[in-house]
């Protein structure tokens, strides 16, 4: 059974909701870059880290495309991030030709306090919203999240 489309009287609730999902964006990028000020990363690497801890080692290429970033810039990136022992570049055991970005120990801890501070601030935030709430919140945006890609 196919669900009815919004009707033109909904115009005003999409826009409502686009709104807020994009002020959400906005205040969830700020709070981030305000729990980054503690560590020795930029915002762009920190994004960088958590595909690497997502989706594990992969080319700069690869990398490039996730973060719609030149393959120079991503290079940068992880010349700096190298630097800093956040990760390294091994050669492909398959193919010696190809070397991925491995994320090293520090990396890894990073992102893991990082995800955890922001974790306990929306915890924080959701303290008035009651169970049933939260679990409506997460279904709503996990449907949303799927019907996206």
């Amino acid at each position: 059974m196919e669900r009815e489309t919004p009707q033109k009287a909904s115009v005003d609730i999409i826009a409502n909701i686009e709104k807020d999902l994009r002020y959400i964006s906005g205040i969830i990028k700020q709070k981030g870059r305000e729990m980054l000020s503690n560590y020795k990363i930029t915002p762009p690497q920190f994004v960088a880290l958590q595909w690497l801890f997502e989706d594990g080692d992969m080319t700069i290429g690869e990398l490039s495309n996730k973060m719609y970033l030149a393959c120079s810039t991503t290079t940068d990136l992880v010349d700096r991030m190298e630097k800093n022992l956040l990760v390294e570049r091994v050669k492909d055991p398959n193919d010696r030709r190809v070397v991925r970005i491995h994320l090293l120990e520090e990396g890894k801890r990073i992102i893991d306090e990082v995800i955890k501070k922001r974790q306990g601030y929306l915890d924080e935030i959701l303290k008035n919203f009651s169970m049933d709430e939260i679990l409506l919140l997460q279904s709503c945006l996990s449907q949303l999240h799927q019907e996206m890609r």
